[in-house]
């Protein structure tokens, strides 16, 4: 095998390559990324067993072949190299098993062992059929406005993903961990028939997010518990977290007496400087008054913080004990410049929406006063 290509189209699918290997363990072919030249074009794959990636790149191909090397080697040699064509070669005469990396007009020369490429898993990074148009745009916003409330606890697997259904004439996007929830709905995308609810891991969610240019549509398909994305030069699959997502609709408030709205920037920068104060509960206090929040740590030995920030508020004064981060996350997300907070009372339920109102809105468990 002997190719040609510039450094900087081969070194960003190596690095997507290693993005995804990059837990695997050193000895394993997993940790090797597969490289196929041939008609012009190189393949790239890697998969950690879950997820799957395959790309094409344009490259001259002097002869072709198909090999394996450690990924993470093979990224840091293309990182250190100058600018500029490099060639790669593989088992021939002169180099024997090694697999060669050399740039064109320096004298510098790289060997790394190889593994033959029928050892590499068999992948399936793409299906014949069954894919249905999105914009790349619309889905990076929905993976945006939920990944980030996907729980982290192993023992409670089934909440470690993003639950995807079809509702009506919706597509709905939700993540929860069981003291917060984020949701966003989307009109259903033509050619998209309805589908039993999956869920998604986050890891291909914020990978197809990361790699989209957010023009243009992506494909994607659902089928054989495993999700398929399409889009550019990309073929992406991730294997479906298999169990049944809470009832998310039953924690949905169907009414909210009360609400503030208050400008997002002021309110996140509040939040930051409070919670220079907070110790390990997190938990930080709402005094919601008429035209004001006081936003308060708990007395401590390190101290206390208060800060206070006009609101348009009317209602009687109520105080509300939160996780501060699950504040901070959604604010980081919204894309407006005013926010509203909806609630009913301190033990309840409050939920953290955009002004304007858009697709998407936040809800936030409240932590006990004492």
């Amino acid at each position: 095998m002997k190719f040609t290509v510039e450094k900087d189209l081969i070194l960003r699918e190596v690095q997507i390559a290693q993005e995804i290997i990059a837990s695997r363990s050193n000895m394993s072919i997993l940790s090797n990324v597969l490289l196929h030249a041939a008609d012009g074009e190189l393949i790239v794959r890697a998969t950690d067993l879950k997820v799957s990636f395959e790309t094409r790149i344009p490259v001259i191909v002097t002869e072709p072949g198909i090999t394996t090397v450690f990924c993470d080697k093979l990224q840091g040699i293309l990182r250190s190299l100058p600018e500029g064509e490099i060639e790669f070669e593989q088992g021939s005469a002169t180099t024997g098993e090694n697999f060669v990396i050399r740039p064109k007009f320096k004298e510098i020369d790289f060997r790394l062992r190889s593994i033959p490429a029928d050892k590499f898993p068999e992948l399936q990074t793409h299906i014949d059929s069954g894919y249905f148009d999105f914009p790349q745009a619309d889905f990076a916003e929905m993976v945006t406005q939920t990944a980030f409330a996907v729980s982290d606890d192993e023992t409670r697997f089934f909440m470690n993903g993003v639950y995807l259904e079809t509702d009506d004439d919706k597509l709905i996007m939700v993540a929860t961990d069981g003291r917060r929830l984020s949701l966003i709905s989307h009109e259903i995308p033509e050619g998209l028939e309805s589908f039993e609810g999956v869920i998604i891991p986050p890891k291909v969610l914020n990978l197809v997010r990361r790699l989209s240019t957010g023009e243009g549509m992506l494909q994607m398909a659902i089928a054989d518990k495993h999700i398929f994305f399409a889009f550019e030069n990309h073929y992406i699959s991730s294997s479906l977290i298999e169990g049944q997502f809470p009832n998310y609709r039953r924690v949905i408030p169907e009414t909210q007496h009360y609400s503030v709205q208050l400008e997002k920037a002021v309110f996140s920068e509040a939040l930051k400087r409070v919670a220079l104060m907070v110790e390990k509960s997190r938990r930080i206090y709402l005094d919601i008054s008429s035209g004001q929040i006081q936003i308060r740590s708990e007395e401590s030995e390190v101290g206390v913080a208060r800060e206070s920030v006009s609101v348009e508020f009317e209602g009687p004064d109520t105080t509300i004990a939160l996780n501060y981060m699950y504040l901070v996350d959604p604010l980081r997300v919204i894309n407006t410049d005013t926010i509203s907070l909806h609630f009913t009372e301190p033990n309840k339920a409050l939920t953290i929406y955009s002004e304007p109102l858009d697709r998407y809105y936040h809800i936030v468990m409240p932590m006990q006063l004492q």
